[in-house]
């Protein structure tokens, strides 16, 4: 130890890294001279943890997750979610954000010279950003023929097979010798091929480009919400080339447990009220979720006809049909406190007098 220092492995079992000393001025005392590690081979993340290029584990079965399920609306009373802070458990709803969102003084005067830029859009990933009814179908399609099953294609068929829950498609197609089992696999591999076709998705809907190019001009804030994870939404939108055009994303790793509850979550990333925020959906059961939470809901007409949308504020057949004059007329017929709680001054009426006669006899 009179030149160098050694360091020897904790366990007798791990071999010992070499050690190399390190060159120090002549001035430098000899006995503070350090060693230094030779570099070894970088790790790769990914392979450490099983992963592959699609971020799929390896050594891990996939699980089916909320793509093939049928998710809960959410906030059919104003219920919000619940949500930690360190004084304790918070439990936010609808009311508690469209009162503690509310605008500063501030804020309100630059509103008031730039009234747009108080609103928030939310879009939906499922045929509004993404056209993942083209690839549901292909997934089925492609279990169909690897288990030698056999799909009709009239319309109701086709209907179940995009907006039934996985069990039910399931229940209804595979024989009924088939176990709980191979529906389990069978899901698993339903996720799988999902995720695997995402992939290759890298055009959004038509025209959505467009419209947000013209949002973000007027600079209104955006959100996405999907139930898909994190990095699958990030990557399908940075091939689709619209991650600029998006300030808050909501995904699986959120926890939130209904439709309604991920457009409360966009609300709050964008720090807009839930009444000054757009929701962009195909889905009824998704504009009801936006009606729940006091949201303004804009229907895209394709994966369901018209007539299933009449619920909606507004209903289009594309991007193209909108402009931002279209946000404001939304919300034309509200002031700055509509359907707000007020106090009413009833003034009260004198008391009637009596009127006696006297009669003098």
């Amino acid at each position: 130890m009179e030149g160098t220092l050694s360091f020897c492995s904790c366990s007798p079992s791990q071999a010992q890294l070499p050690l190399q000393p390190t060159s120090f001025p002549p001035q430098f005392p000899k006995k503070f001279q350090f060693l230094r590690l030779q570099k070894s081979k970088p790790l790769n993340s990914a392979k450490a943890l099983g992963t592959g290029n699609n971020g799929h584990f390896k050594d891990f079965p996939a699980t089916p997750n909320k793509v093939f399920t049928e998710e809960a609306i959410g906030a059919e009373y104003g219920e919000g979610f619940e949500t930690f802070r360190p004084n304790g458990l918070l439990k936010v709803d609808v009311d508690f954000l469209n009162d503690r969102l509310q605008e500063g003084f501030l804020r309100r005067i630059r509103y008031a010279m730039k009234p747009d830029e108080a609103y928030g859009l939310i879009f939906s990933w499922d045929n509004v950003v993404a056209d993942s009814q083209a690839l549901k179908l292909d997934v089925w399609n492609q279990v169909a023929s690897e288990e030698g099953l056999e799909f009709p294609e009239d319309d109701g068929v086709q209907r179940l097979l995009l907006y039934a829950a996985a069990d039910h498609v399931l229940h209804k197609v595979l024989p009924k010798e088939n176990n709980e089992a191979d529906r389990d696999r069978l899901k698993k591999r339903l996720s799988q091929l999902y995720y695997d076709n995402l992939l290759k998705i890298s055009e959004p809907i038509e025209g959505l480009k467009e419209w947000l190019d013209a949002v973000s001009t007027a600079h209104i804030p955006c959100a996405v919400v999907s139930s898909l994870g994190r990095r699958n939404v990030v990557e399908a939108l940075e091939r689709m080339g619209l991650m600029k055009y998006f300030q808050a994303i909501v995904t699986e790793e959120d926890g939130m447990e209904s439709i309604a509850h991920r457009f409360l979550s966009a609300a709050v990333k964008l720090d807009r009220k839930p009444s000054k925020c757009v929701v962009f959906e195909d889905d009824p059961r998704g504009i009801t979720a936006a009606h729940n939470c006091t949201m303004m809901a804009v229907a895209l007409i394709g994966a369901h006809p018209a007539y299933d949308l009449g619920q909606a504020d507004l209903a289009v057949g594309s991007f193209s049909e909108l402009s931002v004059i279209n946000l404001r007329r939304l919300f034309a017929h509200k002031g700055s406190n509509f359907m707000d709680l007020e106090k009413q001054i009833v003034e009260k009426t004198p008391r009637r007098r009596k009127l006696t006669i006297d009669t003098i006899f």
